[in-house]
């Protein structure tokens, strides 16, 4: 099992940065595949980034590439998120979450952490 726990999220002016952290508990960690989500309010919770457990392959959603980077440090159990030039529709809480492999479908994760909000204004 592992357990994970988000940091990092508050409130930022657009364009600004801010990186996410993500700590996980479980000596499996380095192989587990790792992934961001967020979910605004009224809508669904969406794929954001995601990284195999060697750190070599990553996704992004169009909506963020270029902006945003995932990282992980397997020593420390920990995964960021890197995000940079922020828009306020990068509002949201955003979630990290482990799964068996490097996918980008959110049923597909078997566990999460409880969530970090992240604000941008305008």
């Amino acid at each position: 099992q592992v357990q994970l726990v988000e940091s990092g999220g508050g409130l930022v002016q657009a364009g600004g940065s801010l990186r996410l952290s993500c700590a996980a508990s479980g000596r499996t960690f380095s192989s587990y595949g790792m992934g961001w989500f967020r979910q605004a309010p009224g809508k669904e919770r969406e794929f954001v980034a995601a990284i195999s457990w060697s750190g070599g392959t990553t996704y992004y959603a169009d909506s963020v590439k270029g902006r945003f980077t995932i990282s992980r440090d397997n020593i420390k159990n920990t995964v960021y998120l890197q995000m940079n030039s922020l828009k306020p529709e990068d509002t949201a809480v955003y979630y990290c979450a482990a799964a068996d492999r490097v996918v980008v479908t959110r049923t597909q994760y078997h566990y999460w952490g409880q969530g970090t909000q992240v604000t941008v204004s305008s």
